[in-house]
């Protein structure tokens, strides 16, 4: 699906992560592997050090953290915030959703409405798209849109295959209605027929939580894991990304009638992953930042966010550039989106702290 939406823009964005730091190798050893092979497997993919949230912590606290500090910095009264869009597949209750509790944390205008998607790494994208559609045609001046998880809590220790890859983070971006007929498109896909190689089998109404679903079981190359815990097949998963996700990326940038992006936000997978994709999709993997994964972790929705933190902070508060900004992963979805981005608020990425 190709979408165009114009009248909008990107005014602010603060990315909040968990403030335990895990390390790869420490934790292998910890789990009797082998160094030299830690180190190789590190070397490749590029796992090293991640941030993952204290007991307590879930991914509505963290993105009320950066809500606070971007409306802060942006000196925005919370009143004046028409929507609030919060893209989470770890919240805190099945009911009330997320969006509900923010509203009520930051005490927003009862007129605001409040919804949640629940989206994993492309649901930022997904966010932003409802966010603009409010502001271009839904009457908002004002969008904040929140998208943030804590994965870690659905691994399992002792499943090496997905345990050190996620990190958790919630991120907040402030969308405001313009004037500007500048448009951003967006492209969206989806192949529900393999949605099982990203899942969490159990603890939902299809299947209830229960005793039989928390025993855990090694599979054949002794993984272990519980129905309740995340599993995910790797090399499903890097197959599904090759062959949807550099379509959706050119379908993007034909759209804009751009050559090349000034900056790309993708989701961040590993190192390994990205370096592929980019050359897969005819970009320079120079231009593609890849290191967030080995310093943070994967965090899932707040993935693309903390690459405009991270890497385009500096130039994006005095400049507009071209973003291409691209997530993929569970569902099987894809969501690539080109547009004019800046200049805007990006503040340093920081871990929570209480």
């Amino acid at each position: 699906m190709h979408s165009a939406l114009s009248h909008f823009r990107i005014a602010g964005v603060a990315v909040t992560t968990g403030s335990v730091e895990r390390d790869f190798i420490a934790d292998g050893l910890a789990a009797g592997i082998d160094r030299a092979q830690l180190e190789r497997v590190s070397a490749a993919v590029g796992l090293r050090k991640r941030l993952v949230a204290p007991a307590g912590v879930t991914a509505l606290d963290l993105c009320e953290d950066a809500a606070r500090r971007l409306l802060s910095a942006l000196d925005v009264d919370p009143s004046s915030i028409d929507a609030v869009v919060f893209v989470t597949q770890t919240p805190d209750h099945p009911q009330p959703n997320d969006a509900s509790l923010l509203h009520g944390r930051l005490g927003l205008s009862k007129a605001a409405m409040a919804f949640d998607l629940s989206h994993g790494c492309s649901g930022w994208v997904y966010g932003l798209h409802q966010a603009a559609l409010l502001c271009a045609h839904g009457g908002a001046a004002r969008v904040l849109l929140c998208a943030g998880d804590t994965l870690s809590r659905l691994t399992h220790p002792a499943d090496r295959s997905v345990d050190p890859i996620f990190g958790d983070a919630g991120s907040a971006a402030l969308v405001e209605r313009t004037g500007v007929d500048a448009p951003w498109h967006f492209i969206f896909g989806t192949d529900g027929s393999a949605a099982d190689v990203i899942a969490v089998p159990a603890g939902g109404a299809r299947s209830p939580a229960s005793e039989s679903t928390k025993v855990v079981k090694r599979d054949a190359e002794g993984h272990g894991r519980c129905e309740e815990n995340l599993r995910m097949d790797g090399a499903a998963v890097m197959s599904f990304t090759l062959r949807e996700v550099p379509g959706a990326v050119k379908a993007a940038l034909t759209a804009a009638g751009w050559k090349a992006p000034e900056a790309c936000a993708f989701h961040q997978a590993n190192r390994f992953v990205l370096s592929v994709l980019a050359k897969a999709c005819g970009l320079d993997p120079a231009s593609v930042p890849m290191d967030l994964t080995e310093r943070f972790g994967n965090l899932s929705s707040a993935s693309v966010p903390a690459v405009l933190a991270h890497a385009y902070g500096a130039a994006l508060s005095t400049a507009s550039l071209r973003l291409l900004a691209c997530g993929y992963g569970v569902g099987l979805s894809w969501a690539a989106a080109a547009g004019p981005i800046g200049p805007c608020v990006c503040l340093p990425m920081l871990p929570l702290r209480r």
